[in-house]
């Protein structure tokens, strides 16, 4: 079983969201899943131009991932994700308020590198994220 500590020193200062500054992690495996879209396992954008939308496919897509490795949300050691529009960061934000607590229990919200990037994939693909997890 891996261990893993959120960390956030105190010469890195607080973080600007539901994040922190660094994990240490001790494993055996490493699970690094490929940037993850806002679309169904049939490749169906969710709600099209709904960022909300989707975020929760996309985190829903993460988790399957996850769980077909035996892991859960406790085993993921990094997020690096990708926004299309600025304008959604205070909506990623939002839902990561909303629903990280859920995830991660105890508020140690795993490290996250925001980019902004001209388009995806998919066009009307809004948000990627792309996860490392360890077991």
């Amino acid at each position: 079983m891996a261990e893993i500590k959120i960390v956030n020193p105190d010469a890195l200062g607080q973080p600007l969201g539901q994040y922190s500054q660094m994990t240490r992690v001790k494993a055996s495996e490493f699970l690094f899943i490929a940037g993850q879209l806002g679309v169904d396992k049939d490749g169906k954008i969710a709600a099209d131009g709904n960022f909300d939308e989707q975020c929760k496919q996309t985190f829903a897509n993460i988790e399957a991932a996850l769980k077909s490795a035996g892991a859960g949300w406790g085993n993921v050691a990094q997020f690096t994700t990708y926004l299309v529009h600025s304008q959604d960061i205070p909506n990623f934000m939002t839902f990561r308020k909303r629903e990280f607590p859920r995830m991660f229990a105890g508020g140690a919200y795993p490290p996250n590198t925001l980019l902004m990037i001209d388009r995806l994939v998919i066009e009307p693909a809004l948000i990627e994220v792309q996860t490392v997890a360890a077991l």
